[in-house]
């Protein structure tokens, strides 16, 4: 009788252990891309922390720290995608031509940009290795995705959403340390093509919005990426030109403000909406705002732009606690990394 239930115990955690493997394999399988948002709403983080530490010339301790866990984070999920690319290349190679979720493979590039810029002051060489494997690998993901866009007849006006902002218009974030690190024209090339990207992107996302059905909510949370190309635009606009605070630069920042006056406008209909990954598109936005902000109040002056920056600041770390805990409780209840249908 021992035997017998030696053996039936043996079998179960047998069992069990196929099965927990069975669903790790499935996770992986089902890893979104979209999950890369989050590394780049974490370094958009901690380039605001900086920036309040670089205002008050107080220590960098936290910045730089949340800078290093990012980039463990950020390794942590590449080899995993990695992995998913070895094991399921039909499924990474369906995401790299999906109409909707294509738009955020280039995730992947612009949070290897904004790492470089994040590890700039602890390791030149690092953020060297870090931009440049983000410049090709966003110089081929633009293309391909441009591509499909122009040759491909399945795409219809219900894909459309400002998601579709990433692959081009993540071109503006390049300058922002490709500046520091030498590459002058290399960043001028990658500023022009996603300024131009987003007004002709932003013309038919308009059209999209105003005369055909609306988002679906949980594409909703991608409308706060209004903000980004502006408020990196900005950014990237006083690296380029020597940091001055031209006309140019006002339309650019107030632009951004308008859109985030815009998004604060609408969220009690945020508010309304369900825990999903693309939550983590307030992150980015909002931080490269309250970056941007910061950056007025330093160059143009006046109380206004002083207590803004803090108040964005203040709000967006409130944001990124909310969104890690609620991932982390989406994770524990094997939400996230499961078929689309479920």
């Amino acid at each position: 009788m021992n035997t017998e239930q030696e053996k039936a115990a043996v079998k179960s955690e047998e069992s069990k252990a196929t099965e927990k493997k069975a669903a790790g394999e499935m996770r992986l399988k089902f890893f979104p891309v979209s999950f890369f948002a989050v590394i780049m709403g974490l370094s958009g983080f901690t380039l605001a922390w900086r920036k309040l530490a670089e205002t008050f010339g107080t220590s960098g301790l936290f910045s730089h720290l949340l800078g290093i866990v990012t980039l463990a984070l950020f390794a942590v999920m590449l080899l995993a995608y990695l992995v998913k690319m070895v094991r399921y290349p039909q499924m990474v190679k369906g995401e790299l031509n999906h109409p909707v979720m294509s738009a955020f493979v280039p995730a992947i590039s612009i949070s290897l940009f904004l790492l470089g810029l994040c590890m700039l002051p602890l390791s030149p060489v690092l953020a060297n290795i870090l931009w440049g494997a983000g410049a090709i690998l966003h110089i081929i993901l633009t293309f391909h995705i441009i591509r499909n866009w122009v040759e491909k007849q399945h795409f219809q006006v219900g894909h459309l959403n400002p998601a579709w902002f990433i692959p081009a218009v993540g071109n503006v974030v390049a300058p922002l340390a490709g500046v520091s690190l030498g590459y002058h024209e290399l960043s001028w090339y990658f500023f022009a093509v996603g300024i131009s990207f987003w007004i002709i992107l932003l013309v038919i996302v308009f059209n999209r919005i105003l005369f055909h059905d609306p988002l679906p909510p949980r594409l909703l949370p991608t409308l706060f990426i209004l903000i980004a190309p502006p408020a990196v635009g900005f950014l990237a606009w006083l690296r380029l030109n020597g940091g001055e605070v031209d006309a140019f630069a006002r339309v650019l920042y107030y632009l951004a403000l308008f859109f985030t006056a815009l998004m604060v406008l609408e969220l009690p209909r945020f508010l309304k909406l369900p825990f999903f990954l693309s939550w983590w598109a307030y992150s980015f936005p909002s931080a490269a705002m309250t970056v941007a902000t910061f950056v007025m109040a330093e160059k143009v002056g006046g109380a206004f732009f002083h207590w803004l920056s803090l108040i964005m600041l203040a709000a967006l770390t409130a944001l990124i606690a909310l969104l890690l805990f609620r991932t982390l409780l989406a994770m524990k209840a094997r939400k996230i990394c499961v078929p689309p249908d479920h």
